[in-house]
């Protein structure tokens, strides 16, 4: 049976076309992956295809079949019987999509008693064999806690097991992988392709092509609205017919591309961002000695989040932190940050530094009341720009990060993923910090932008002295990026040194393991004729 079968869908919103006239088909069995920028239309394509449209939306097609149904003309109430039995749906945001009132276990409940036959006792095994399967250790522990007490990954992880619940046959997973280790990742793939290969249907929208190509039989390119390249994934990859998949893949950081620009765009600098304060700290500007935070799990259980970390970045200094889900990162990153007591251990920050942050959930940092010109002005305002100058500065940031002017007047819930954490960004670089903590700060971007953005640091690190802490599970771009590389798991720094040396003679086994679960991207050859 055909999985889904589209011709000329076009959506969009009141009298604003997004999606314009796209046709696709995937079979029983095959995975397609529709890639492009953010912006691109890709999410409001294929939330088009399971009903779920805002409010103003509208969806027309000349052909739109679902597993075998002509999805035209669909109530909600008929749309709501389809999804989750028939049609799966991943969302981007993982954080949004789980209920901050239920347990895990109460989401997986709702997913396996509405769709499927389950007899009540069987329903927690039922839900630790799915936590299981998409690779959350202790799911037993798991069930009882709330998406907000997981990590990125993890609560990832826990919405693909609800889409799975009641077994669909075609399924929708958009961005999937974005905020998963690449340990993980590998895992999450090879979940993809068990189902792909149990004949289901695979709509996998994802700005990782190296991801892409371990999973997608075929990849359809969209820029603007529209498919403007797509064949089957090792073609498409390796010798591209479009100029825009050309750039993507010439825009994809690794090992070969370690400091060099990835983007063509080109901008002043000094116009766009503060001018450096004089004098600026000098030495280490920040320093981590013996940092331990002890949790609890749901059985008050203790477990050690950080376990004696030590970690030191002086001006100017790149220093990537890695590790799988759960490492105890992002809890190193909020210590950093004074927003985490530590149970033991120092935190010291030069008297005088100034400290900004990217946090890895860009909605959840904003006030959803305000507009992105008055999040960028409380950023200026505390940097102490003169009110006068803040509107024209804000609209250099923008212009620094790729977003257009018009972006002011909106707020962060209208834009999508990318660009609310492009806003975050610029929110970060507004105060003129000396230091920025970077919590996954480029996962939820595309490999186009996301270029542009590690140009921007690049050029931020080298031209005005900001040091930072980057955090991320891509080991691409992290590479690319950092001088020194800290390597953490369960708490712990397993393993640190300089960038090319850990990458290339790694001591540790588990750094080892990290290194060979990469998703590696096909060799581009050129364009195809």
């Amino acid at each position: 049976m055909t999985a889904l079968e589209i011709t000329d869908l076009t959506a969009g919103f009141g009298r604003t076309e997004v999606v314009h006239g796209i046709s696709l088909t995937i079979e029983a069995g095959e995975c397609v992956a529709l890639v492009g920028e953010s912006g691109s239309g890709k999410s409001v394509a294929a939330r088009a295809l399971i009903g779920l449209t805002q409010r103003d939306g509208w969806v027309r097609a000349e052909r739109l079949r679902i597993a075998g149904q002509d999805g035209r003309g669909w109530s909600q109430r008929r749309w709501r019987r389809v999804r989750g039995a028939t049609v799966g749906y991943v969302a981007q945001n993982a954080l949004g999509s789980l209920d901050p009132l239920r347990r895990i276990d109460q989401e997986l409940r709702e997913a396996l008693r509405i769709h499927r036959t389950v007899a009540a006792a069987e329903v927690t095994n039922r839900s630790e064999q799915l936590l299981t399967r998409v690779g959350i250790p202790d799911a037993r522990s798991r069930l009882r806690q709330y998406s907000h007490e997981l990590s990125g990954g993890l609560r990832q992880r826990a919405l693909i097991a609800t889409a799975l619940a009641a077994e669909p046959q075609f399924l929708i997973a958009d961005e999937p992988t974005t905020a998963l280790d690449a340990s993980v990742q590998r895992r999450i793939l090879a979940l993809l392709r068990e189902i792909r290969d149990a004949g289901t249907g695979l709509l996998l929208i994802s700005h990782d092509l190296a991801a892409v190509a371990e999973v997608a039989d075929r990849i359809a390119l969209m820029r603007d609205g529209r498919i403007v390249e797509q064949g089957p994934t090792a073609e498409v990859l390796t010798n591209p017919s479009h100029d825009y998949t050309r750039l993507l893949l010439a825009a994809v950081p690794s090992a070969h591309t370690r400091g060099a620009r990835l983007s063509p765009a080109e901008f002043d600098l000094a116009a766009q961002l503060p001018a450096p304060r004089t004098p600026r700290p000098k030495g280490a500007l920040a320093r981590v000695l013996d940092a331990r935070r002890v949790f609890r799990d749901p059985d008050g259980a203790p477990f050690a989040a950080l376990d004696g970390v030590d970690l030191s970045v002086a001006r100017g200094q790149v220093v990537g932190v890695v590790g799988e889900s759960g490492s105890g990162k992002s809890t190193l990153a909020r210590a950093l940050l004074g927003l985490e007591k530590l149970d033991g251990g120092t935190v010291t920050v030069t008297p005088g530094v100034r400290l900004q942050a990217i946090f890895q959930d860009a909605l959840g940092s904003f006030d959803p009341r305000f507009t992105v010109r008055r999040v960028l002005d409380e950023a200026l305002e505390a940097g102490k720009v003169r009110r006068a100058d803040r509107q024209g500065r804000a609209r250099h940031l923008l212009a620094a990060v790729g977003l257009p002017d018009s972006v002011l007047s909106r707020r962060p819930l209208d834009l999508s993923g990318g660009q609310q954490q492009r806003v975050a960004i610029a929110r970060a670089l507004a105060p003129g910090p000396d230091l920025i903590v970077c919590d996954e700060p480029v996962s939820a971007l595309d490999v186009s932008i996301q270029a542009q953005i590690l140009d921007l640091l690049l050029r931020v690190r080298r031209e005005l002295g900001v040091a930072l802490i980057f955090i991320s599970h891509d080991l691409g771009v992290v590479h690319h990026l950092s001088d020194e590389i800290v390597v953490m798991r369960a708490g712990r720094v397993v393993e640190s040194g300089p960038a090319d040396e850990l990458f290339t003679t790694p001591r540790e086994e588990y750094t080892r393991e990290l290194l060979a679960a990469v998703p590696v991207l096909p060799d581009y050859t050129g364009p195809r004729a």
